[in-house]
């Protein structure tokens, strides 16, 4: 939700500017370039750190005393996909964003104008996914706190698990 909030805000933002020509586009792509550059690079360095660290925390769900279900397994594997594509999107952005599209003789002028609104609506698309992946590993986090951390009861502990605790005390 936290994504598509994010999505939607700069969509908003984007679209207040309004309606452009051909030229104003060209200006504002060479001028937002750099910026939308460094964000696909901060995105693409990102994901990638996110999914290593998926790993460790794989590495700390399984050697935790408690049990847990596949649920666990299945958030995880979510992010890893999200971060996977968000990743991949990032870096064949990042490809085209470096096309020099502006020096050429060859593309009409008001093609400018979609390609910009193009620009703006991927970058926000990034956005939103990575604000989307850092919300579902934070909820992702918490969970093994409250499991590993805090020993408190949760409900991707197993039952089992449960049971046996139970029939303990």
């Amino acid at each position: 939700m936290g994504g598509l909030i994010t999505f939607v805000f700069l969509l908003v933002a984007v679209f207040v500017l309004g309606n452009i020509s051909g030229y104003e586009g060209k200006v504002l792509i060479e001028a937002s370039l750099s910026g939308i550059n460094m964000l696909c690079n901060t995105i693409v360095l990102g994901s990638a750190t996110i999914l290593t660290l998926l790993l460790t925390l794989l590495g700390i769900s399984t050697s935790s005393r408690s049990t847990l279900k596949k649920a666990h397994y299945k958030q995880v594997a979510n992010i890893a996909k999200l971060d996977t594509v968000l990743f991949i999107f990032a870096l064949v952005l990042f490809q085209i964003f470096n096309i020099p599209i502006t020096e050429s003789e060859q593309v009409p002028t008001f093609w400018f104008k979609y390609i910009y609104w193009a620009t703006l609506f991927s970058s926000s698309l990034l956005s939103g996914m990575m604000v989307t992946v850092v919300l579902l590993l934070y909820t992702t986090v918490t969970n093994i706190i409250t499991i590993v951390g805090l020993g408190k009861d949760h409900y991707l502990i197993s039952e089992e698990e449960i049971e046996e605790e139970e029939k303990q005390t």
